[in-house]
């Protein structure tokens, strides 16, 4: 496993060291020693799966403290345009944002830890989506931000996504009063 710097601090992408042959292949997900003698030392809680068909964004998504959570987000099936945005008030890298494709073939995960809004467009039909947290679900600490807000400048490249009445009604940017 070999963690890389994206550039801005603590958000990580994991690439596993993939073992293929006549079968197929095994990786480790995860390995809670072997991940913390690389610095990233995790306590999971909850794992989630999503299933999506290709054109759904899901997010800009957080969970406020104390309830935050960090997330170990993989594709299983398929493909996504996963994001991951700053929100930590105090960053140098407050407000910007790191995107990466994530997708069956590379079998790259990305460590989204907490303070940072979350989300993906699918690329390809019958997508899973995986991720583990470090915190459980709370209802009354999510959050979210508004998917397309031009002040954050992500390029989604799709201009009619499939979207939660939840997705479509986030708040802009400007109008958010961070909590990390």
């Amino acid at each position: 496993m070999k963690l890389i710097e994206t550039g801005i601090d603590s958000l990580l992408v994991v690439r596993s060291k993939v073992f293929h042959d006549s079968r197929g292949f095994f990786f480790e997900g995860y390995n809670k020693k072997a991940w913390a003698e690389a610095g990233l030392d995790l306590d999971i809680v909850q794992t989630n799966i999503s299933e999506s068909q290709a054109g759904v964004v899901r997010g800009l998504h957080f969970q406020n403290p104390p309830y935050a959570q960090g997330k170990l987000i993989r594709v299983l099936k398929g493909a996504v345009l996963d994001v991951a945005v700053d929100i930590r008030k105090d960053s140098k890298s407050y407000g910007k944002h790191f995107a990466i494709e994530l997708n069956e073939e590379n079998k790259d995960a990305l460590w989204v830890p907490p303070g940072f809004a979350h989300g993906f467009k699918t690329l390809r039909d019958n997508t899973l989506f995986y991720y583990d947290c470090t915190g459980p679900y709370h209802k009354e600490s999510e959050g979210s931000l508004l998917w397309n807000d031009p002040d954050l400048s992500i390029n989604w490249e799709i201009e009619s996504p499939i979207l939660s009445e939840k997705d479509a009604g986030a708040p802009l940017f400007k109008n958010f009063e961070s909590q990390f």
